[in-house]
């Protein structure tokens, strides 16, 4: 009988990536595969590329701060539980996999409910609201950084690492000159705003403009709606909102990148040996993971750091030059790496799970 597995996670793409780099391998080992996300969000989108069943729930967030949603969100969430486990009935699966953010909570739940096992994973250093919502039904807990190990409890603990999608590691940088009009005379920067785009990010760089294409050729992610339909004729520059199937050609092509530092993107810099000048979202503005996200991999010569609220055109062109003229040196200490097999850790140990030997 062919083992099914659940794969939930959503809201942004470091929820979504390392499920989709799962699939092949979850297929090639005889699963079928079934996702639930939220009706309308950025997960149903992309999932939408791929011949696997997708189920919409109702969903709502979990807020730190005053908001009048805060009334009418817990109503959705409760919604969204009664429609995950009535969907679980219906699939029956051996094992629900979740990449957190908050349309999991009432996935994870209804499952425990049901006493399907759950697998969720962590990829920042401390775990956010919704997983710690799921830590405690969880039969395992996966995280990408050795510090995370102290956070979680001890019994449900195991350092996988992030999934990385295997097609990054074969981008064709000829076709992404091609796709963005550009050519070897010049050096590629790749800017990389998250995938709902950075305000402050897309600022500073088209400010730096002037300055940065004397010396590169820009190609710049900016998020959805968040092309400058003013820059769209600027040689050595090219928009996009989001690049899905050309993302590894795109990669390939980039000699240096500017990044947020998301868990799941700083892996993929990582996998790829891309040397990177990582800008965290302020404290301000979230709850500080990314922050420690990219001092970690400052600390292990992976990453230049700039912090948000220093972020200027002026400094920006300057720490950007900077990487650039020192590139080798990050190459050299991504090539140490212990770079862990995420992909197959996370098979054996769902396979463990369902077989009842974990």
């Amino acid at each position: 009988m062919r083992k099914k597995i659940v794969l939930t996670g959503g809201g942004t793409a470091g929820h979504i990536t390392p499920n989709i780099a799962l699939l092949p391998r979850l297929e090639q080992k005889g699963y079928d595969v079934f996702y639930i996300g939220s009706y309308d969000g950025m997960e149903k989108r992309l999932m939408a590329d791929f011949q696997i069943p997708y189920y919409g729930i109702s969903t709502g967030k979990f807020r730190r701060y005053f908001d009048l949603k805060n009334f009418t969100d817990p109503f959705r969430v409760l919604k969204g539980f009664a429609e995950a486990r009535k969907i679980l009935k219906e699939i029956q699966p051996d094992l629900v996999f979740s990449k957190g953010g908050f349309v999991a909570v009432p996935v994870v739940r209804a499952a425990a409910s049901l006493k399907i096992p759950c697998v969720i994973h962590e990829s920042d250093m401390t775990p956010g609201l919704a997983n710690k919502l799921c830590i405690p039904v969880a039969k395992k807990v996966c995280c990408n950084f050795p510090e995370t190990l102290r956070t979680l409890p001890a019994s449900k603990a195991i350092l996988t690492g992030s999934p990385i999608r295997e097609e990054l590691l074969h981008g064709n940088r000829e076709a992404a000159y091609r796709l963005c009009g550009f050519d070897s005379s010049k050096p590629v920067l790749m800017v990389i705003g998250g995938s709902l785009g950075s305000a402050a990010i897309n600022q500073a760089v088209r400010e730096s403009l002037p300055a940065l294409l004397a010396d590169f050729q820009i190609v710049h992610i900016c998020g959805k709606d968040k092309i400058d339909n003013l820059l769209l004729n600027t040689n050595g520059y090219r928009q996009f909102e989001y690049l899905k199937t050309e993302l590894k050609d795109v990669f390939a092509m980039a000699d240096v990148v500017v990044s947020r530092a998301g868990a799941n993107a700083i892996c993929e810099l990582l996998a790829l040996k891309k040397p990177n000048l990582l800008i965290p979202l302020s404290a301000g503005a979230s709850r500080g993971d990314q922050i420690l996200n990219a001092r970690s991999f400052e600390a292990q010569g992976f990453s230049m750091v700039l912090d948000e609220d220093y972020l200027s055109p002026g400094l920006l062109t300057e720490k950007v030059q900077e990487l650039y003229f020192t590139r080798q040196t990050y190459i050299a200490a991504m090539s140490r790496s212990q770079q862990t097999t995420a992909i197959s850790t996370l098979i054996s140990l769902f396979e463990d799970i369902i077989s009842g030997r974990c």
